[in-house]
């Protein structure tokens, strides 16, 4: 077998998921409110609102969806002992994290389309014009956030042997970089530790950039101002380059890639007993 023959087996195995299926539910449902409730007693709805209330509140219910789908992608079958009859058959240790990937994020990506897609008809009948370009970019870049959740959930599960210690991983990186992060806590942390306990005098900017790196939703906020008009940027024309749509792409793309890769190295070296 391969890393597409892996995928292929867990496929019909993550589908028949109703946790799953839930949450991806909850995600098209919010497409619609978002597009009815910007078109609602509105004489001329404005298209781009609703886009952008897709994209930064849908976000919350993705992160979910991407971690729900994944974080027991292989610690589940670590525990049940079903990896050892895939590594036999054989597979190496990079095809079945990688194959695991694959299918979750084949997953979650399917939720994401069929989401924007009811929103293109939903655009389409109740509203006066759409904009293509910008619906395509708010598309790719919610595609890109979202696998780098599902990056992390394959990482933890890759490098935790037992179903409560891949949950305990997911739900202490959602809350840190989810929860806490879109409150402000993270930020307030940051601001106490680094200026008032270490006195580094770190500027807001400095200090927003360190809470992107650790945080991809703050990452994803900072790189809607690619997508979208000016009036919603979420940053200050004068900001630093550091804070720039671009650098919180690469962002998004180191948390894409690294914990991918240190899931694969951690699994590589696990004694599976």
């Amino acid at each position: 077998m391969s890393t597409l023959a892996v995928a292929k087996k867990d496929f019909l195995d993550v589908r028949r998921a109703k946790i799953v299926w839930f949450v991806s539910s909850l995600y098209v449902l919010i497409a619609v409110l978002m597009f009815y409730f910007g078109q609602n007693n509105a004489d001329d709805p404005e298209f781009y609102y609703a886009l952008t209330g897709l994209t930064g509140n849908g976000a919350m219910i993705l992160t979910l969806v991407a971690l729900v789908t994944a974080y027991l992608a292989i610690a589940g079958e670590r525990e049940s002992g079903s990896i050892k009859y895939m590594l036999s058959i054989p597979n190496s240790r990079r095809d079945v994290v990688l194959g695991k990937f694959l299918t979750r994020s084949a997953v979650v990506v399917g939720s994401i389309l069929v989401g924007f897609g009811i929103g293109a008809v939903l655009g389409v009948l109740w509203y006066p014009s759409i904009d293509v370009e910008m619906f395509l970019g708010a598309l790719a870049l919610t595609i890109l956030f979202t696998l780098t959740y599902v990056s992390v959930a394959v990482g933890i599960s890759a490098a935790t042997a037992s179903r409560s210690r891949a949950m305990g991983g997911t739900i202490g990186f959602f809350f840190v970089t989810t929860v806490l992060a879109l409150f402000r806590m993270v930020s307030f942390a940051l601001d106490w530790i680094l200026n008032d306990i270490f006195s580094l005098e770190l500027s807001r900017n400095a200090l927003t950039f360190i809470e992107a790196v650790m945080s991809p939703l703050m990452a994803f906020f900072g790189a809607m101002d690619l997508v979208f008009p000016s009036q919603a940027s979420r940053t200050a024309p004068d900001s630093p380059w550091y804070l720039e749509g671009e650098v919180m792409i690469v962002i998004l793309l180191a948390w894409l890639v690294v914990p991918l890769v240190l899931g694969i190295w951690r699994f590589e070296r696990a004694d599976l007993g």
